[in-house]
């Protein structure tokens, strides 16, 4: 998907707007796959949260692999992408038992992380098999609003509280079916995610009935040139190693699951937007484009730092820009980060946009949500209408004064 398709896009569909390249998608797919092509039971179930367009959805499903699901609602999604339930795994953080409980009849894996929800539904379903989520106590990911497994983290139950946790496995008769955890987003060394995982296997040794050890995801993408990412080849072979070990100890061929969504869809995708105005400080050259954090919020909810480019004008010279927002506070993009000389009108793209970008999109300054577009099969196909003013009013109601 080169720049004249980008452009192409923009001409059929408008700015602001989110592209996805199928390609890449199944690219990255491919690439986890071989990496653990030495385990025997291996399912990656794709990330729901990171990019849940129904579209997106049904393709992944296409290429094999499962989803993994944090609310009723992308357990919902999944089964109407095509989704068979045994392929879902539910892990939620913080909801009511009545939601589990709901989402327990619909076949799916269900995933606790609380001790005490654990034994509410252990009583009320004890047929009923479940993964455990275990806080491993590792610090990892790229900062401390994407890293979760480390000991004052609210997802997980401590390694800690593991005589408690078989106390209430053996009180209610609950069958443990899997083991899981998750310590972070935006992992780079090999070797803190393989501590976790001895950590894990220790824990696993203690339950007798396990189908799958479940090893969350938050594998490190590039996100600019000479960026660091996680050496998946590397992973891949200290993991299955051990992991084959594991299970010859265990006596049973268990599955290994991953639940890549950065992974799979960050790459893929292709924020556009247009430039409305250049403006020029003391000190500062301002392109300003016909966005804000309200479609694109990684920058400022996490510090991210995304590769822009200037479609319009590639091999222009360079200059150094701060790409801003038309919201009303502060919505930087980039700050001076050098671009190809830009004009008002050009198309700028920013890059790996698939991953957490729409799917935390709002309508803040009553702006419009913009359209997706997937590209399959050399052509582009619009995959979400851009929102119109109709929408902003839907489920409002208008009281008579």
């Amino acid at each position: 998907m080169n720049n004249n398709t980008l452009l192409e896009a923009t001409k059929k569909f408008g700015t602001p707007l989110y592209v996805y390249n199928s390609e890449k998608i199944r690219a990255q797919y491919t690439r986890l796959t071989k990496a653990f092509k030495q385990v025997k039971k291996l399912q990656l179930n794709y990330a729901v949260k990171a990019l849940s367009n129904i579209s997106v959805l049904k393709y992944i499903n296409k290429l094999g692999a499962g989803i993994d699901t944090v609310s009723v609602q992308e357990v919902l999604l999944g089964i109407k992408a095509g989704y068979v339930p045994e392929k879902i795994i539910y892990t939620p953080n913080g909801v009511s038992i009545e939601e589990i409980k709901e989402v327990s009849k619909m076949g799916v894996k269900i995933n606790i992380d609380n001790l005490n929800t654990l034994e509410q539904f252990g009583n009320i379903h004890p047929e009923i098999p479940v993964c455990i989520r275990i806080n491993p106590h590792v610090m990892a990911g790229g900062n401390s609003k994407i890293s979760v497994g480390h000991i004052d983290s609210k997802f997980g139950i401590s390694i800690h509280q593991i005589p408690l946790l078989l106390r209430i496995v053996e009180n209610t008769n609950i069958r443990v079916n899997g083991i899981h955890m998750h310590t972070g987003s935006d992992i780079l060394d090999t070797e803190v995610f393989i501590h976790a995982t001895e950590i894990l296997f220790q824990v696993a040794k203690q339950f007798r009935f396990l189908e799958f050890i479940d090893f969350g995801s938050g594998f490190k993408v590039p996100y600019h040139k000479g960026d660091n990412e996680t050496n998946i080849e590397e992973l891949g072979i200290k993991l299955s190693d051990r992991f084959n070990r594991f299970c010859e100890e265990y006596e049973k061929d268990l599955t290994l699951i991953f639940e890549p969504g950065k992974f799979l869809v960050s790459d893929a995708g292709s924020f556009l937007c247009s430039v409305n105005s250049i403006k020029q400080t003391t000190s500062t050259i301002f392109a300003q484009v016909d966005t804000g954090f309200n479609h694109f919020l990684r920058p400022m909810m996490y510090g991210s730092n995304h590769q822009i480019e200037n479609i319009s004008n590639p091999y222009g010279s360079e200059r150094f820009y701060s790409v801003v927002g038309y919201i009303c506070e502060t919505d930087t993009f980039a700050t001076n980060k050098k671009i190809s000389k830009i004009s008002e009108g050009d198309i700028l793209n920013i890059k790996n946009a698939g991953a957490y970008c729409f799917s935390m999109a709002s309508n803040y300054n009553s702006r419009y949500r913009p359209a997706e577009v997937f590209y399959i099969d050399n052509k582009l196909t619009l995959i979400r209408k851009r929102e119109v003013f109709d929408d902003l009013l839907k489920n409002q109601i208008l009281i008579d004064f």
